[in-house]
């Protein structure tokens, strides 16, 4: 049976909400860090954001990754690029866009932490009650029990053609994708999305 996940999709104005209320716990500890240490890829956007709204200039990257295709494990959690620049003796901010496992922000922070970093804190715009690691900061908790697959705006079209292609195999075509998606994964995709999808995903498979 294809295994299709409910959905919930974050809009720009939840982002900018989500970012505001990160700056502010931050602020309110008064940790503003001297550098963010963004997790790529899903941490690129609300490092950018939290640059802007702390004041914070530096930002340098580490990825860690656990989620491959979407809504699916890739086993273990692993890091596969180090620091992008130092933080040695610095106090540093690791953001991440959210902690469902954990696994990766744990990593990443861990991997700061052996760089020398003066002090450690992590921040994500969403934290899943299950999640095994959970940050200093987050704008956002997602009780375990309502676990929903969060689909950010800069995973959309990543996102979407993933679970396009698993709908595609209940129901095909457009319309079936589309069907399936709003019935199974509450996600209630425009037609004209779709449509641009199956140009470069097979919407009817053999």
């Amino acid at each position: 049976m294809v295994d299709l996940p409910r959905c919930r999709q974050a809009t720009w104005e939840d982002v900018d909400r989500w970012a505001d209320r990160l700056a502010e716990q931050v602020r309110s500890a008064q940790h503003v860090p001297a550098t963010l240490v963004g997790l790529t890829r899903g941490g690129w956007v609300p490092t950018r954001l939290l640059s802007d709204r702390l004041g914070v200039k530096r930002v340098v990257s580490v990825r860690a990754q656990h989620w491959g295709v979407t809504a699916t494990r890739d086993g273990k959690a692993e890091l596969t690029e180090g620091l992008s620049g130092s933080v040695t003796g610095e106090d540093v901010l690791v953001v991440d866009d959210i902690t469902d496992t954990g696994e990766s922000l744990q990593l990443a922070v861990e991997h700061v932490r052996a760089a020398k970093a003066r002090r450690v804190e992590s921040a994500t715009f969403l934290h899943i009650g299950h999640s095994r690691y959970v940050p200093t900061y987050f704008a956002e908790e997602i009780p375990r029990d309502a676990w929903v697959w969060i689909v950010f705006p800069w995973n959309y079209w990543e996102d979407l053609a993933s679970l396009a292609s698993k709908a595609a195999q209940v129901a095909p075509g457009v319309e079936g994708v589309r069907t399936t998606l709003r019935e199974r994964s509450g996600w209630d995709v425009p037609r004209e999305d779709l449509e641009r999808v199956a140009r470069y995903v097979t919407l009817d498979p053999k």
